[in-house]
């Protein structure tokens, strides 16, 4: 198993073990190549300083689990128990003798990749988000975008990534959600200044589905929301989220 991670890691993170100790030569690390920091660490240790019975070594991996929820459900279950010679709060120690499923392993594997990255790295791979962006009608005909297209070009916010979900919400006159939208491409460069308005970056958004203007007003986001402005891209309470992917 511990040859299996190896080239598992090697091929998914693209890098290679490292052995900072002489007197302990088959542990190894790996680290973030920007950062430096450990998201891993491989080492043999002895059976009875797990609680485990019997004598001799075992393999296990070191792993970083910042959801305390997630990190105190998944220790006591099979194969998986506090870090051996780390921070408890935030590691695990996860054997690697076949008891916890290669899946899973992965799974923990990458839960610490991200737990460990760099602020950059960590928001290069967050997993999708969804958004309310506003627009006004004053400087665009937001109401008839998509009556000929289902892609367009729309002023990017540095905060959305390919894949973010993006609720368009059309200022008054109409003070309402009108489209459901999916960010398929980011960061194009534009050149675009008026008296009202600078572009220097687009997405290009495709039309996932259409709102009636009655259903998603201002006036009930408000009420049932607890939206009180939508000035520029913001994140969705759960409950409105619900009710958006109905």
């Amino acid at each position: 198993m511990r040859e299996k991670i190896f080239a598992y890691i090697k091929k998914k993170y693209k890098v290679s073990p490292e052995y900072p100790w002489q007197k302990y030569d088959g542990n190894a690390v790996f680290r973030h190549r920007d950062n430096k920091k450990w998201f891993a660490l491989v080492m043999s240790v002895g059976r009875e300083k797990l609680g485990l019975a019997g004598e001799g070594d075992v393999d296990g991996i070191n792993l970083k689990i910042d959801d305390m929820v997630l990190k105190d459900t998944l220790v006591g279950g099979k194969g998986i128990f506090p870090a051996y010679h780390m921070n408890k709060e935030h590691w695990i120690t996860v054997l690697l003798d076949g008891t916890v499923d290669e899946d899973k392993l992965h799974d923990l594997i990458q839960i610490s990749f991200e737990a460990t990255a760099s602020k950059k790295k960590k928001e290069k791979i967050r997993p999708p988000k969804e958004w309310l962006i506003p627009a006004n009608p004053k400087f665009y005909d937001i109401v008839h975008a998509f009556d000929h297209e289902e892609i367009i070009n729309w002023k990017q916010s540095s905060s959305v990534k390919v894949g973010d979900t993006l609720f368009m919400y059309a200022a008054a006159p109409v003070s309402a959600i009108l489209y459901k939208c999916k960010a398929v491409e980011v960061d194009i460069p534009y050149n675009y200044q008026d008296k009202n308005l600078t572009i220097t970056t687009v997405m290009k958004i495709r039309l996932l589905g259409r709102y009636d203007p009655e259903r998603f007003t201002f006036q009930r986001l408000k009420k049932d929301y607890g939206i009180y402005a939508v000035r520029g891209p913001r994140g969705i309470p759960n409950s409105l989220s619900h009710e958006l992917n109905l």
